[in-house]
Parts: structure tokens; C-alpha cells; sequence
């Protein structure tokens, strides 16, 4: 998807803090947070939502991201969120789960 904002962060074409990434999945702190730590997690391939979502070994590498950027972040306790359609608040047609806390147990990396 070529006018994609996320594809284009995957991509390196628009900069990022990126917080993680395997060959599945890519985390960044959001632009805007919400919390002390709001991260995305994104797959790398252009999904549009949850509910195109098929392919479950991308699901499993999503929570698997989700977990890593807590424990990069230092947090235990979070808050996961996932919009899906704008009338539920999904600004980009592209899936992503913000990992959201306000209780950091450990200073950021």
C-alpha cells in the first residue's frame, strides 16, 4: 500500500523511534502518546484491521511484540488497545495495537 503512513515508517521512508522489530512486526512510540509509554505495534504487511486479519502466525508475532516492547519498556502492567473501523476510532487503515502505561517499574532503554 503505497499512501500508507505506517508502511511507510516500516519502510523507513517516514523516521520513527522504533522500540522493536523482528521480521513480522515493528514497534514505534507514537507521535502523540496517551501515556507515559504508548507504543504501536504494527504487522509489516498492510492489514487494514483485525477484521482482515487471517493469517494467525502474524497474530501470534503481534502479542509476541506486544510483550517484548513491555518488557523493553519496563512495564508490567498495560493497557492494550486495538481500534478497529473509524467509527470505533481507527485513524490508520493499518492494524496496530497501542501498548499503553503509566507505571514504568524501570527507566526507559
Amino acid at each position: 500500500m503505497t499512501d500508507c503512513i505506517f508502511c511507510k515508517i516500516i519502510n523507513g521512508e517516514i523516521p520513527s523511534k522504533k522500540v522493536y522489530e523482528n521480521d513480522f512486526v515493528f514497534a514505534f512510540d507514537d507521535i502523540n502518546p496517551k501515556a507515559k509509554v504508548h507504543t504501536l505495534v504494527v504487522p509489516k504487511v498492510h492489514v487494514e484491521s483485525l477484521n482482515e486479519l487471517e493469517d494467525e502466525k502474524i497474530m501470534a508475532e503481534i502479542l509476541k511484540g506486544v510483550k517484548e516492547v513491555a518488557k523493553i519498556k519496563g512495564v508490567k502492567s498495560y493497557r492494550l488497545q486495538v481500534n478497529t473501523g473509524k467509527a470505533e476510532g481507527q485513524e490508520v487503515m493499518h492494524l496496530h495495537f497501542h501498548v499503553l502505561s503509566n507505571t514504568v517499574e524501570r527507566k526507559e532503554n
